[in-house]
């Protein structure tokens, strides 16, 4: 059995991605063996080809501010979510803000976990304050969250759902493999991250496309410490000549669901997805 990695409650790291047809996911999974192991959440989903659901509600101010900074390619930005591992009925939830620096690929992220008796307090209650027990990591992740929701009223959006097979390398400090697919949202107004209902799937592989068909459906994404991009890194991307690209689910969840609801673009008869197939 994997040991858990736990993300350090403030990390800063390249995040490179790609997008890759299903074909290329047990390859590099082959490859990946070799420098890798699966990690916890994915190595006790055997029994769903070690593919394992993340829950992410989104946060954003009344006219979207964080989303039209995304759309408009603003270098430096930052976004606000919770998260949950599973279907989001039970925590711990993290909190998390995504703080793009303004350097190539370069993110820094804030991390504070969230018992069951706070969530959603923590947001919906203006008296709320960081408990005694938590560390000092945690206590300055939470009141800078805290801030930034009052400072700009955010509220929940959309919350997304999809599945995960995740890698940490067992060669450096810190290096992570995601991939991604599946993807499915819900417009939300509470501060619901329980995906069990009501989700639709958005991700046909037309809005993967850029002005051309694709036969991508598959996020990959390599995450590593800056300054320290492993080798075993760039000859995957050499290998399966790898291409990189910007994705972002919360944009390309919002934009599908206040255009069309993917309508355009997908077959009418589908029904919103109640689970995991």
């Amino acid at each position: 059995m994997s040991e858990i990695h736990t993300l350090p409650p403030v990390l800063e790291r390249y995040e490179l991605k790609y997008l890759i047809p299903w074909d290329y996911v047990e390859p590099i999974t082959d490859f990946l063996n070799v420098y890798c192991s699966l990690d916890y959440y994915s190595e006790i989903a055997q029994d769903n080809n070690y593919f394992y659901k993340i829950s992410t509600l989104y946060l954003d101010t009344p006219n979207y501010e964080f989303l039209r900074q995304r759309v408009e390619g603003k270098a430096i930005r930052f976004n606000m979510r919770a998260r949950a591992y599973g279907d989001g009925e039970k925590a711990p939830y993290f909190l998390e803000i995504k703080n793009r620096t303004g350097i190539s690929g370069v993110v820094k992220k804030y991390r504070a976990t969230v018992g069951e008796q706070h969530w959603p307090s923590i947001l919906t209650d203006p008296s709320f304050r960081p408990l005694e027990s938590d560390s000092s990591a945690e206590k300055a992740n939470k009141e800078l969250f805290l801030r930034l929701a009052i400072s700009y009223a955010i509220e929940p959006k959309i919350l997304t759902k999809y599945q995960r097979r995740a890698f940490f390398s067992n060669v450096d400090k810190y290096a992570r493999v995601t991939m991604d697919t599946n993807m499915q949202y819900r417009l939300e107004s509470d501060y619901s991250v329980c995906s069990n209902y009501g989700m639709t799937n958005y991700d046909n592989e037309t809005i993967y496309a850029y002005n051309t068909h694709s036969d991508a459906n598959v996020i990959l994404e390599l995450k590593c410490d800056v300054a320290e991009v492993p080798y075993w890194m760039l000859d995957l991307i050499r290998l399966f000549d790898l291409k990189q690209l910007g994705f972002s689910k919360y944009v390309s969840s919002t934009l599908v669901s206040r255009y069309d609801n993917g309508d355009n673009y997908m077959p009418f008869d589908r029904e919103p997805c109640l689970a995991y197939r």
